[in-house]
């Protein structure tokens, strides 16, 4: 149901292309047509009201009724564009010689015949569709929609990339990076010069990657060599080995993505290479214990003080992590009340000092329900501006209430989406379809911003509000609010500032897939899973 109302704006737009196009639609054709828009329009009003209150909120009946009309505007969608593309056939304003004159009056012929069918069958689908949305409007007046209504929050400059990254990095960090860098840089006895595996555990949000790329970045002058190399959870084995070389050496080994050398020959590549250097390596978010022993096979244990550093959520991957080597286990702990508040109060307003006294009490609250995982601040901080300014006491209860029971201990990874998820819900309706289709991709995968708006542009989910305005400049504005929002995080930056690549960090991932699929927005069908409610259903796209 939140996604429904974007998915109904494709379907109104071309409904309307219907009405003004010369289609030779029947007068009692028209006027369903037109009856049907109305109708949809209806419904669309309906449910960006519905969208913004959590799914898990919402009565049963009204889950199944907004089901409905997701699925009736996809089914009108369809059948409007096979009408539109049969009826486009053979149209040309070119001038032409005898022979395709004469080509193009049987074409003419034929497509008669192509046509009456067409209208015949738009026909249909229109009096279907006006039945259904009549059964669907009796429906909805049986059900009082308990809904409460969040405004919308509009962007931040997005060149405050810098103050993000200082305070996403630095707050809270300080002690335990003081103690890393002790423990990966010290000589301790008789291992002294072996090699030393430090292994940084904890859920997903807490800031293991952020905490290793400090630390990686501090201390990586002191080593012959270096790489920094993300895994995730169904990693390419062969790219990950193609990956972590290039890092090491990126001159000698530029050219080693178009390599055919197999997963053994890489690993065997990687030992020779590392036998006479010490070198300090990073493996970023293992999931599993037999991808760990893989790349473990490629890293040539000499005597000259190298380290490795993996971070994972699961606490046996980093155990095994330590099974052949000499190392340590570093568990993530949430942040301090006090550093949880100087993140929260410099996100919002640049200082830890300036919270004005009548938003003390209901900052000390969310944060408390935040459970200092920085992600869920970081987050829940996006939600408190708008417009470069900070939203009024009410909006901030208004965030309070819509936390449910915040971050427990018991149960973290559930409560931190049900934080996550305030975001989805708090965006406008035509964002929440552009958001979910980054379900799409795979972790860690960099994805080219202009590519992206182009694929939303081909999907119909960017509106035209201003004539002036290009769909493109509409669709890179889209982007730059999903950014504002923290819900994707910039990759690489050109000289200019702009952001050219993004990515999603995984818990976001995980909340947009989880919905996606109960939305039966996309079927992601990878090599452990398939996501997707209901088999009976259609799948209106899917991602291999």
């Amino acid at each position: 149901m939140e996604v429904a109302a974007g998915a109904l704006s494709p379907v109104l737009r071309k409904l309307g292309e219907l009405l003004i196009g010369e289609y030779n639609l029947e007068k009692r054709v028209k006027k369903g047509v037109q009856s049907l828009l109305i109708e949809l329009e209806m419904m669309h009003a309906v449910l960006r009201e519905v969208g913004k209150v959590p799914s898990d909120q919402l009565q049963e009946p009204v889950r199944i009724w907004a089901g409905k009309v997701r699925d009736l505007s996809c089914d009108m969608e369809d059948a409007v564009d096979d009408f539109l593309v049969r009826v486009g056939e053979g149209s040309s304003s070119k001038p032409a010689d005898m022979r395709s004159r004469v080509s193009k009056f049987l074409k003419k012929t034929t497509t008669l015949f192509v046509k009456g069918k067409a209208l015949h069958q738009i026909c249909d689908a229109i009096k279907e569709a006006q039945d259904l949305a009549k059964e669907l409007a009796e429906l909805r007046k049986r059900y009082e929609l308990d809904m409460r209504s969040t405004s919308n929050g509009a962007t931040i400059d997005p060149r405050v990339l810098a103050l993000h990254k200082d305070v996403g990095e630095l707050v809270g960090v300080d002690h335990t990076m003081d103690e890393l860098i002790k423990t990966l840089i010290c000589k301790d006895g008789s291992s002294k010069e072996q090699l030393k595996t430090i292994s940084i555990v904890g859920v997903g949000g807490l800031g293991k990657t952020t905490l290793t790329k400090v630390v990686y970045e501090k201390i990586k002058t002191r080593f012959d060599c270096v790489a920094f190399v993300p895994v995730g959870q169904n990693p390419d084995m062969k790219k990950v080995f193609q990956d972590l070389l290039y890092d090491l050496d990126n001159e000698k080994f530029s050219d080693i993505h178009n390599t055919k050398r197999d997963e053994y020959l890489l690993i065997k590549q990687i030992s020779d290479f590392l036998v006479d250097k010490r070198y300090l390596i990073v493996i970023d978010d293992i999931w599993g214990k037999d991808i760990w022993r893989c790349i473990n096979c490629a890293l040539y244990r000499n005597k000259l003080q190298s380290r490795v550093i993996t971070t994972t959520r699961n606490v046996s991957v980093s155990k095994a992590c330590l099974s052949s080597t000499d190392g340590t286990i570093h568990r993530m702990k949430p942040l301090s009340d006090k550093d949880s508040q100087i993140l929260f109060h410099k996100r919002i307003f640049q200082s830890k000092e300036k919270c004005p006294e009548d938003l003390q009490i209901v900052s000390r609250d969310i944060l408390k329900k935040c459970g200092g995982v920085p992600l869920a601040i970081i987050t829940i901080a996006s939600l408190l501006v708008s417009n470069q300014r900070v939203k009024p006491n009410h909006d901030w209860m208004d965030v309070y209430n819509s936390m449910g029971h915040g971050v427990t201990q018991s149960d973290i990874a559930k409560d931190m989406n049900r934080i996550l998820s305030l975001s989805y819900y708090d965006l406008p309706s035509y964002l929440k379809p552009c958001l979910l289709y980054l379900s799409i991709f795979p972790e860690d995968f960099e994805i080219e911003r202009d590519w992206l708006i182009w694929r939303w542009l081909a999907e119909g989910f960017i509106q035209c509000d201003k004539e002036e305005t290009s769909l493109f400049e509409i669709g890179e504005t889209y982007f730059t609010e999903l950014m504002n929002r923290s819900l994707i995080q910039p990759a690489e930056i050109n000289y200019e500032g702009t952001v050219v690549t993004c990515r999603i960090h995984d818990m976001v991932l995980d909340l947009i897939c989880s919905l996606s699929s109960e939305e039966n927005f996309i079927s992601i069908l990878d090599n452990d899973n398939w996501h997707a409610p209901n088999m009976q259903r259609k799948s209106r796209r899917l991602s291999l």
